[in-house]
């Protein structure tokens, strides 16, 4: 069979993107060989590598490897964590998102369009308090919107569609487009957004607690007002020592506890054991937001919160265990989380009005043929049978 030499430098980059280096080496036994250049690979085995390690076939040829850096900002709360190279999941899921985005500006500008004045409105001098009631009267929310809400997880549903309805696109997705095998990972990014004056993009980490991704979207919406494009980690819901990433997480805090409510509510229950739930209970946020917005207004002690933190973490973890389940719910529904609503609703009616080939609008959503059609017939309200 035909050898293909490939260079040592771009096989030892390979082999560092891998997820799991000990199972890459059980997969291709020679493959220290190849780097040492005893031996060379033929195509197949390269077309195998390829595929294990999620690059691309061409860039094996290069003559040195190739320099991927992400096209944002990637903020970490601690600094040296992380550094380096983005993981391939999170630089392709970012690169799907922007050939989306792409494609989402031009449709609209088409459809002649105007773009969103909301979209940057606010700058590094705008006190964030004046964002977040910006950010909820523009989305048509009252101060106490999600006291009315019966749970938390309608409180999260209504904030989407709510988000979406004024013209920004939300994804919420755990895996690398639809790869079960990829698992996006939450201590690398919680989340990132794409700014854009036509089709904004926001998109949450679906491996992250249900609870905890309210506040991320907060922060996320906080990003379009402020008009900076990033990727974050929030790691213990607190940001990166820049800026921009504290501005966008004090609205976020103000957005989902206003100050003035909590200082009110905190009179109440403020010397309660549960008072984190209480707080959580009324705003429909998580407990650890609870907290620690409860810690931003200085109304308990860093210790404390950090005390409560752990404690929080570990008891979440272990529910976790004890609910996980192998169901996977209505596929057509978790396409939709993934894909976007918005996104595919253009997409979708783009494609029927004749101005999208289907095999585009199939690329363009990672579905196709009668997945397609029925994602489409669920989109438009219909029952998929």
């Amino acid at each position: 069979m035909t050898k293909v030499e490939v260079k040592p430098s771009v096989l030892q980059w390979a082999m560092k993107r891998a997820d799991r280096l000990d199972k890459l080496k059980d997969q291709f036994p020679h493959i220290d060989k190849w780097i040492s250049q005893e031996s060379q690979p033929t195509l197949k085995q390269l077309e195998k590598l390829a595929k294990a390690t999620s690059i691309p076939l061409g860039y094996f040829f290069l003559s040195n490897p190739p320099e991927e850096k992400l096209s944002i900002p990637h903020y970490r709360t601690v600094k040296d964590e992380g550094a380096g190279q983005p993981s391939p999941n999170l630089l392709e899921t970012v690169q799907t998102m922007e050939r989306r985005q792409q494609w989402m500006r031009d449709y609209l500008i088409r459809l002649g369009n105007q773009p969103l004045d909301y979209v940057g409105r606010a700058n590094l001098s705008t006190n964030p308090k004046l964002v977040a009631r910006n950010m909820r009267k523009t989305l048509g929310l009252e101060n106490d919107w999600a006291s009315k809400q019966p749970n938390w997880q309608e409180a999260l549903r209504t904030l989407i569609k709510k988000i979406e309805d004024i013209g920004i696109v939300v994804v919420i997705n755990g895996i690398v487009g639809n790869n079960t095998h990829r698992k996006l990972d939450v201590a690398e990014f919680r989340g990132f957004v794409l700014i854009d004056d036509y089709a904004p993009f926001i998109f949450v980490n679906g491996r992250d607690g249900k609870a905890a991704q309210m506040f991320t979207l907060a922060h996320e919406l906080a990003h379009v007002w402020y008009g900076a494009s990033a990727a974050f980690d929030l790691a213990n819901l607190q940001p990166a020592d820049i800026k921009i990433e504290n501005m966008c997480n004090e609205a976020a805090a103000e957005f989902l506890a206003p100050e003035d409510e909590l200082f009110h509510l905190w009179k109440r229950v403020g010397t309660s054991e549960d008072r984190f739930k209480q707080i959580a209970r009324h705003f429909k946020i998580s407990e650890i937001v609870a907290a620690r917005r409860a810690l931003d207004l200085k109304l308990i002690a860093k210790e404390e919160f950090f005390l409560f933190y752990e404690a929080y973490v570990k008891r979440l973890r272990q529910e976790e265990e004890e609910t996980k389940t192998d169901g996977g719910g209505n596929f057509y529904a978790i396409q939709n989380m993934r894909i976007g609503r918005r996104f595919a609703e253009a997409v979708i009616r783009a494609a029927k009005e004749g101005a999208l080939l289907y095999r585009e609008a199939y690329r363009l959503t990672g579905l196709s043929g009668t997945t397609f059609d029925k994602f489409a017939e669920y989109v438009d309200g219909g029952r998929v049978v």
